[in-house]
């Protein structure tokens, strides 16, 4: 055996470990972002957000917007539904008076992050940071301390699932989605991706800001609230913030 190979294995013999470190690490890192995935959800009904059999719970992202969100809340009041808004800290942060109003009309308002960035792309550090100053800020011009914690994309990281935990923050995600992002998207597609996942104890999720949507997409969510709160309503089904949703 050559000099060259000795130090070869010898070398392959400390990186390797070395290596694996890093590649658990990263694995512990990403492994909460796989709740994104329905099969995964399905199997954390707490995650999902799956509440009472005899209730609905209706949430919005990526607010507030005085472009969109005061049109849902005129929509919202006429048809005497309440919601829940997780809310982005730049979007509250530019608009405290329309995060307030929000709050006025007897709506829910939860932590969206600060910034709609994937926390497995983020430097180590700065998305804990910034829920931390949203969740602050929500409680600065509400009033009123959050419950829930939405990540951006629905992506969890080690990280941020131990940020929520310490502020007392409930992370929840979905169990439907309207798809309402798109420039593609109206108010019947929504509704037909709904559809299906309209049953007791789900947790819908629209946008009422097209802030990271394709511009003017939050139309297709406003034109399909009536139908979807009305579907709800024909099966006897109660539909509310996140707060009355009793989940598990």
């Amino acid at each position: 055996m050559t000099w060259e190979t000795t130090w070869e294995n010898s070398g392959t013999r400390r990186i390797a470990p070395a290596l694996a470190g890093l590649a658990g690490l990263a694995l512990l890192h990403a492994g909460p972002a796989a709740t994104w995935l329905p099969a995964v959800r399905r199997l954390l009904p707490g995650i999902a957000g799956v509440g009472a059999g005899d209730h609905v719970a209706l949430t919005f992202d990526d607010g507030p917007d005085p472009r969109s969100t005061p049109r849902f809340l005129d929509e919202l009041d006429r048809l005497g539904c309440r919601a829940t808004f997780f809310m982005l800290g730049e979007m509250l942060d530019r608009h405290p008076a329309l995060g307030r109003r929000v709050a006025a009309c007897g709506h829910e308002i939860a932590v969206h992050g600060w910034h709609h960035d994937n926390a497995l792309v983020t430097r180590p550090g700065r998305m804990a940071a910034e829920l931390a100053r949203a969740a602050d800020l929500v409680t600065a011009v509400t009033g009123t301390v959050p419950r829930w914690y939405r990540p951006p994309y629905g992506v969890l990281s080690a990280e941020t699932l131990i940020a929520a935990r310490l502020r007392g923050l409930r992370p929840v995600l979905w169990t439907v989605w309207g798809r309402d992002w798109t420039r593609s998207a109206t108010p019947d597609s929504v509704v037909a991706a709904m559809t299906p996942g309209l049953r007791g104890g789900a947790t819908l999720l629209l946008h009422d800001s097209d802030h990271t949507s394709d511009p003017g997409a939050w139309r297709s969510a406003l034109g399909a609230l009536p139908r979807l709160v009305d579907a709800c309503r024909s099966a006897g089904l109660l539909i509310g913030p996140l707060r009355d949703h009793g989940v598990c």
